[in-house]
């Protein structure tokens, strides 16, 4: 039996194949994003002082990219079906402790490995402005994950409003979103992020716990789909909102800091395509050469994400030995995108060693 047979034959009858699927294109879209637009540039007169850069300003023409990259609308949403099924089926506070317990145990260990490293470039003499750049890079995504855990600990009262008030229930996050955009707009209010991030990225944590409580049917993606598009396409044009789906310098503002309404236009449009496609993707994921990976890539989907951004800052460390790279340590001007992507295998493969390294801490 091939090694692909025998990992779609221990799967769990029970366990949704697709929305599997869908977490692991939400890490690889989250995983790619970073490594495409996090530009680290290194200063000819100086290679050891960095600064970071962005491959998106003033290249309207890549910011489509940005709408299939940004995927934690999709992350979430996987998120809230987890806790929803796995909170019913494994013992309510048990589940929630062991939940937490194996989302924060990565966390803890990138942190023992990474403090220490930090601490002794800065002690050696490192600049403050590569500091910043690594310090940037290693701690923004674990913000997203900080909310991701606050989610996963309030799993039992979401359950419940969904239980009791269905898709209603995504009118508290929403209304909390746009009150955050208005006063963004305004220029006022800024100690409501914090919170607008929690309850902005709730809206596709409920979902996911309503597709699990059967409560969104396949045919909801015929309103998410277009309204989400609809609505996006209406905040840019009309609205005055910045177009790409990440932050870019020059914007003004970020679409992700906290989330903004497009943001969950963007995942309510990614959503309703996901829906609509689920029954066949669920046939496809039967095969055990398409189910394999996806299942490989759930089983180490926290390690992949916490240590995507360290083999990014390997790689950019090694590349001072032979000074800037088409695509690594240059300004991200002219061709630079195209040499980004054929650094991605590299990338990937420093990334599989590190997951080998440290995936057990996950299990």
């Amino acid at each position: 039996m091939s090694l692909a047979a025998r990992i779609a034959a221990a799967t769990p009858a029970h366990r949704d194949r697709t929305i599997d699927a869908l977490r692991a294109v939400a890490i690889l879209g989250v995983v790619l994003g970073h490594w495409l637009v996090s530009a680290i540039v290194s200063d000819p007169a100086r290679p050891s002082a960095w600064h970071g850069a962005s491959p998106l300003q003033g290249r309207p023409l890549l910011i489509p990219a940005t709408w299939l990259l940004q995927t934690l609308g999709l992350f979430f949403f996987a998120g809230g079906y987890a806790a929803a099924r796995g909170s019913r089926t494994g013992g309510g506070l048990s589940w929630l402790g062991a939940r937490l317990g194996r989302l924060a145990r990565p966390v803890a260990v990138l942190t023992a490995v990474w403090l220490p490293a930090w601490l002794l470039l800065s002690v050696t003499g490192a600049p403050d402005s590569t500091l910043h750049v690594v310090r940037s890079l290693l701690v923004h995504p674990m913000w997203f994950l900080l909310v991701f855990i606050a989610l996963t600990a309030l799993s039992p009262l979401l359950r419940a409003a969904v239980t009791r008030y269905g898709l209603w229930s995504l009118l508290p996050p929403v209304a909390l979103v746009v009150c955050c955009d208005v006063a963004r707009h305004l220029g006022t209010a800024a100690w409501l992020h914090p919170v607008a991030t929690v309850g902005g990225w709730a809206a596709p944590y409920l979902l996911g716990m309503a597709l699990a409580r059967n409560v969104l049917p396949r045919r909801t993606g015929l309103v998410l789909l277009p309204a989400g598009v609809a609505l996006g396409a209406a905040l840019v044009l009309v609205a005055g909102y910045p177009a790409s789906a990440v932050g870019v310098p020059g914007d003004g503002w970020s679409n992700l800091d906290p989330p903004s309404l497009f943001a969950l236009a963007l995942a309510a449009a990614q959503l309703g395509a996901f829906l609509l496609v689920r029954d066949r993707l669920g046939g496809w994921l039967r095969r055990p050469a398409v189910w394999a990976p996806v299942a490989g890539l759930n089983l180490a989907a926290m390690t992949v994400y916490c240590w995507h951004q360290s083999a990014l800052l390997l790689v950019s460390f090694a590349g001072l030995l032979a000074g800037p790279l088409p695509g690594l340590l240059d300004e991200p001007a002219g061709a630079w995108p195209v040499h980004r992507l054929l650094w991605l295998p590299v990338f990937a493969l420093v990334l599989a060693g590190l997951c080998s390294a440290f995936h057990r801490f996950e299990k």
